[in-house]
């Protein structure tokens, strides 16, 4: 189901971001704002490209 895709997708951030060190909402944060703008530029939203604040 959507519901199920949906959970999972937003699991496997959170853990990502957990496993980087980054901050959740953070990472959460910019992977949205760097998608709204740039949908198939997704080499920036690795764990190791993102600038910790």
């Amino acid at each position: 189901s959507k519901g199920a895709h949906a959970s999972t997708v937003l699991y496997s951030l959170v853990e990502t971001a957990k496993a980087n060190d980054l901050v959740v909402h953070d990472y959460i944060s910019i992977c949205l704002q760097h998608l709204a703008n740039q949908p198939d530029n997704l080499e920036p939203l690795l764990p190791w490209n993102i600038k910790q604040s």
